[in-house]
């Protein structure tokens, strides 16, 4: 966890410092921004990657979709595809290029009671709408008959930012609750019925530390870095699943599309744990805008080449799931067709 604050210092550092991608910047010095899901394995592939310096701003994936639009990065990073709305706003065609897939868990903060709790999905989407205010309720009682809860009122915790985070936990509230999907519905960002916003996962979980009684959402690294208790969910078989790298890993054995954009929340794997997803980077397709030159495109596509082959080592030691065979071919394939002057890259 240390790492992951002088990291962060860092990148505050460079953002205040103003850097953008333009004609002068250095082709050594590649620019990501995004996904603070992402962000503990991404330090470890960026510290290790020695062909050019990765500075990527943990700002969350709204903000790296925000700062690839403007074409201040190199390239962005979102735990969600663009919507159609995000779409429209980018003044050209944008790669969704996988990079690992994770878990987001549901952490807590309940004096007294250190095991894992087991929660259903309709129980925990009704806790995010309200309707389940205290963690003795007849509803959590239920499913965790030798846990002594008590008689505390639920502080929900959610993103204040535009999240992936956020996207993905939502799809699957919207999957497993009908009242969510109907009232608040899927997004990364989106009007929350209850609780306090905390920015990043780092916000989030800090907030659940310091809260009695609060109930959060982050990625599995950020429970575990943080000795963070986690619940169990219910998936569609009726199990009550862990939260771990091959759990996820069974969540994330689907069939993926030539874009590479596909949900994998509430699987239909009876082992498989149901809030996961891939992450994505996002590069413009056409590498020749803002005067960059054709070193630069090259050394950002070999970055991410690297990050989908030798760069996956580093997911299971942070607790994130390696791409699949199938996965990287398809990764594989997208960044063959990223094209400076319409000309093939790689």
């Amino acid at each position: 966890m240390k790492l992951i604050k002088s990291l962060q210092v860092a990148v505050v550092a460079i953002a205040a410092a103003g850097m953008s991608l333009s004609a002068n910047a250095q082709d050594n010095t590649l620019l990501g921004a995004g996904s603070t899901f992402v962000y503990p394995l991404f330090s470890k592939m960026f510290s290790q990657y020695t062909a050019v310096k990765v500075n990527y701003q943990s700002i969350g994936s709204g903000g790296g979709i925000l700062q690839l639009t403007n074409k201040t990065v190199d390239f962005g990073d979102s735990d969600a595809p663009l919507n159609a709305d995000q779409t429209a706003k980018m003044s050209a065609p944008v790669l969704h290029i996988p990079m690992t897939s994770g878990a987001v868990v549901v952490t807590y903060n309940i004096p007294g009671v250190s095991a894992p709790l087991n929660l259903t999905g309709k129980d925990l989407a009704d806790i995010y709408l309200g309707k389940i205010t205290t963690w003795n309720s007849a509803e959590i009682k239920a499913t965790n008959k030798n846990v002594n809860l008590p008689n505390l009122p639920i502080v929900v915790i959610h993103r204040s930012d535009g999240s992936g985070t956020s996207f993905i936990y939502t799809d699957y509230l919207t999957k497993v609750n009908p009242d969510w999907a109907k009232r608040v519905g899927k997004a990364s960002a989106v009007n929350w019925p209850a609780g306090l916003g905390g920015k990043g996962s780092e916000g989030v979980a800090g907030l659940v530390k310091q809260t009695p009684g609060a109930i959060g959402y982050v990625e599995l690294a950020y429970a575990i870095q943080n000795k963070m208790p986690f619940a169990n969910l219910q998936n569609k078989g009726g199990k009550f699943i862990t939260p771990t790298i091959e759990a996820t890993t069974l969540a994330s054995n689907v069939s993926i599309p030539a874009d590479s954009k596909v949900s994998i929340t509430d699987t239909d794997n009876p082992k498989g744990y149901p809030i996961a997803s891939f992450t994505w980077a996002l590069i413009y397709k056409e590498q020749n805008y803002n005067g960059r030159s054709k070193a630069r495109a090259t050394e950002l596509l070999k970055l991410l080449w690297w990050n989908i082959h030798q760069g996956q080592a580093n997911c299971a030691p942070l607790n994130y799931a390696p791409l699949s065979k199938s996965a990287v071919k398809v990764a594989e394939q997208i960044l063959k067709s990223a094209t400076y002057d319409g000309k093939a890259i790689l």
